[in-house]
Parts: structure tokens; C-alpha cells; sequence
């Protein structure tokens, strides 16, 4: 059976609601509440010591895409993660999980805000089955080590695609 990741919160290919757009606190102009989104999964591969749970966004007018979301050391005996768990403040992450520090600066979820006029952005939420118990990262390492460990053990990993535009006009 193959590793499966599936959100209450929206379907692959979905444009994500105003709950999980960024939330005028960051300074970049978009509204939304900055919750993550909810995540269940099935299928666990064989050898899995943990999960990771990452959101990265291609798109991102920087070179090097953004990431929104790096969560490392999810137990397996976990297979969700509720609405808003990304907030660091809320402590509701599994005991054991660390969030890493995204591109905005800080570890926790910080939701789409493309800039104005932009095409649609794909916010890719990837779940990785990973070999070892705990990577060898803090909560402030980057994104691009994190993936870099990921890379090099990670058994199987399952995506879910949000898409958002910044015309969304109801999270204004």
C-alpha cells in the first residue's frame, strides 16, 4: 500500500480557503487567518521511524521558490495533524515534532500571499516517511538542509497541492 496524505481542510488541485491565507500580522497585505491545514495519512512503508510534513512554493518570485512549513520528528504513532497545528504558540503538535524555521524567518506555518498580480501559486504540501527516528536539525536550521536531509532519508512521500491568487477578494 502506498504512502496516502489526504486534508480535511481541501482537495489536491483546490484553491485554499481564506482560514489559510497569511494574516495581515506578517506585513505582506493578505488577510486570512494563517491556520495550517488539517492532514490525516495512511500507508506507512516499511522502516518508518518518522514523518516530516513540508509546504514549499514553487512558484514564488524569489529564484529559489519559498517555504511556508517544515515540521521534522513526527512519531508514527501519529497519522494527523489538526487545523492551526502549525501555530507554534498553540502547542498542539505531536509530543516530538519540531518545526523548523520557513523563509519568513521563523519556525511554524506561514499561509500563501503571493504578490498582487501574480498567476496562481501551487503551495505543495508533502509528507515524508523518513528512516530515521529524529533528523539532525534545530528549529533554526533552514529549509534547504532540512531538504537536503529529507532527501537522503526519505522512504516515500505522498503530496497534496493547494493553489491560491492573491485577487481573492473575500480574504480582504
Amino acid at each position: 500500500m502506498a504512502l496516502i496524505l489526504t486534508s480535511e481542510s481541501f482537495a489536491d488541485g483546490e484553491m485554499l480557503g481564506c482560514k489559510h491565507i497569511l494574516s495581515e500580522t506578517y506585513g505582506f497585505g493578505c488577510k486570512g487567518d494563517n491556520l495550517s491545514p488539517q492532514f490525516s495519512w495512511s500507508g506507512t512503508p516499511e522502516g518508518t521511524q518518522s514523518y516530516a510534513l513540508t509546504c514549499f512554493d514553487p512558484d514564488a518570485p524569489t529564484g529559489s521558490g519559498f517555504w511556508h512549513w517544515v515540521v521534522v520528528n513526527i512519531p508514527t504513532d501519529v497519522t494527523a495533524l489538526e487545523l492551526g497545528a502549525g501555530d507554534p504558540t498553540r502547542g498542539t503538535l505531536p509530543k516530538g515534532a519540531l518545526q523548523v524555521r520557513t523563509d519568513f524567518g521563523a519556525p511554524g506555518y506561514g499561509g500563501p500571499c503571493p504578490p498582487e498580480g501574480e498567476n496562481v501559486h501551487r503551495y505543495i504540501f508533502t509528507l515524508h516517511a523518513v528512516s530515521l527516528k529524529e533528523l539532525p536539525v534545530t528549529a533554526d536550521t533552514s529549509a534547504a538542509v532540512v531538504g537536503f536531509n529529507l532527501h537522503f532519508n526519505t522512504l516515500e512521500k505522498a503530496s497534496l497541492i493547494g493553489l491560491y491568487r492573491r485577487d481573492c477578494k473575500d480574504c480582504d
